[in-house]
């Protein structure tokens, strides 16, 4: 296109924050892989006023509105000469329906039509837009689901209903061997099976329920599992999508679940206030449950409150979990998606926000008080899965706790360890499929680079490197 007066738009966002033209151009390419768009394009766009390629226009708006926390429209930021994309909408798409029966099934043929031939990238959303996916679970004007969650524990017998509620463990047992990435597909294709059989109708109200039930189970995991997959605007639509489900049959304890996970991925993209204003919802909704529920939950809305850098409101809040998991009496059915959580689990869930809120206390030159809660964290960590042997079927979790153990000791100073953390963690990435996990490695590349006179960095490193380098390439990041 032809050449105009510098984009002031353009030029404005990334004044704000602080960025150059390269540094837009390279967050594209982290964001949308490898190759998206030359480094010198955006001083084009910035200086001269040309508008790149679709789908560019619409990537950048999405980039620009995640770092700056608000909506940077493509015809603000384009001035009205381009276009939305097709192919990118934003995880809140075709989701605004009622919160009733006839609203999920609309949900529902949205998901089932789309199917494996999909090509739409769902961009994720924070703040009002994330809040108001669930706005009206939140201030209770979506009511009641209109079925009894009695029916959903229904025991008779129907060969389609116990297939699909006895796949669920399996299904679950996929993410913890293998990651979210390996066989989100697969999950997802379950997920829209459940969708279409509860479409087609014709089965006995009881049944019915018991289908909407394990929906909106699977469709937490799908969510768990893109959010592992850093896809994070599809993990958004699978989670609200469940959270709809789980509110039809009235289970309160799994809306909570959800509401929670929503809240961990919130925190993990550092949006510390949905963080929190979602684990606190979670919270209410978790009145009444088990106390491993509870426990869940507030673990969760105390990562948020670490991410925020609020400590007292933390450390408050995991001791509460703590307490409720130590406590339990061990006469309470619990959900069957409750298999994963143990005292340990708690503990190594605090190690791991203990070492996020301690790295960022010292970069803000709080050094002593960041390394307290480093070490507190790193000893919580170490009693975790990180060392488990390569058969153990907790792979994804040890990849995961690994990475933050390993950036834990490198923060701390203690190079050697770290590097030992770090090279057991590399090691099950031959089975293990995890973005989110890859990321934590990738900040370790980038903690190791500013020591390589130490022997044991400059051993390590360039494996390091190209282990990420290669996995990021294939996970399109």
């Amino acid at each position: 296109m032809a050449s105009r007066s510098p984009n002031a738009a353009l030029a404005s966002c990334l004044g704000e924050l602080g960025w150059s033209p390269k540094v837009l151009a390279r967050k594209l390419n982290r964001v949308f892989g490898a190759g998206t768009v030359a480094e010198s394009a955006p001083y084009h766009w910035r200086d001269s006023g040309r508008v790149p390629r679709s789908p560019l226009p619409t990537m950048t708006a999405y980039v620009l509105s995640q770092e700056l926390g608000r909506v940077v429209s493509v015809d603000e930021l384009w001035q009205g000469r381009a276009s939305d994309s097709l192919a990118f909408l934003p995880a809140t798409a075709s989701m605004g329906h009622t919160w009733n029966y006839q609203g999920l099934m609309r949900i529902v043929e949205d998901w089932v039509l789309g199917g494996l031939v999909d090509r739409r990238r769902f961009l994720a959303v924070s703040g009002g837009g994330l809040l108001a996916l669930v706005s009206q679970y939140l201030d209770g004007t979506a009511g009641r689901g209109p079925f009894s969650p009695r029916l959903s524990e229904d025991t008779t017998t129907d060969p389609l209903v116990a297939q699909v509620e006895q796949n669920l463990p399996l299904l679950q047992q996929l993410d913890d061997v293998n990651g979210g990435l390996r066989h989100l597909p697969y999950v997802g294709a379950q997920f829209r099976s459940v969708g279409l059989l509860i479409q087609s109708g014709g089965l006995a109200e009881a049944a019915t329920v018991r289908l909407i039930r394990a929906l909106a189970e699977i469709g937490q995991l799908a969510g768990w599992m893109a959010f592992d997959s850093a896809d994070h605007g599809l993990a958004q639509r699978y989670f609200v999508t469940a959270l709809r489900a789980a509110h039809q049959v009235n289970d309160r304890a799994l809306c909570a679940h959800i509401l929670a996970d929503m809240s961990f991925q919130a925190a993990s993209r550092q949006h510390p206030a949905d963080a929190i204003a979602l684990g606190e919802a979670a919270r209410r909704a978790s009145d009444g449950s088990t106390a491993s529920v509870r426990a869940s939950v507030l673990s969760r809305l105390a990562y948020g409150y670490a991410t925020a850098g609020r400590s007292s409101d933390f450390e408050r809040t995991s001791a509460l979990a703590r307490e409720l998991i130590e406590t339990r009496t061990g006469g309470e059915e619990e959900p069957r998606w409750m298999y994963f959580l143990t005292p340990n689990h708690l503990e190594c869930q605090a190690g791991y926000a203990l070492v996020g809120l301690g790295r960022s206390v010292i970069e803000n030159e709080q050094r002593a008080v960041g390394r307290r809660f480093i070490r507190t964290g790193l000893d919580l960590l170490e009693t975790g899965a990180h060392a488990v042997e390569k058969g153990d079927p907790s792979q994804r979790r040890a990849l995961f706790e690994g990475g933050w153990l390993a950036l834990g000791y490198s923060a701390a100073g203690e190079l050697e360890r770290a590097c030992e953390i770090g090279a057991t963690a590399v090691g099950r990435l031959d089975t293990v499929r995890s973005p989110r996990s890859v990321a934590l490695l990738d900040q370790l590349t980038a903690d190791l680079r500013r020591r390589q006179r130490n022997p044991y960095v400059r051993d390590f490193l360039p494996g390091l490197e190209e282990t990420v380098g290669k996995q990021q390439s294939a996970a399109g990041i």
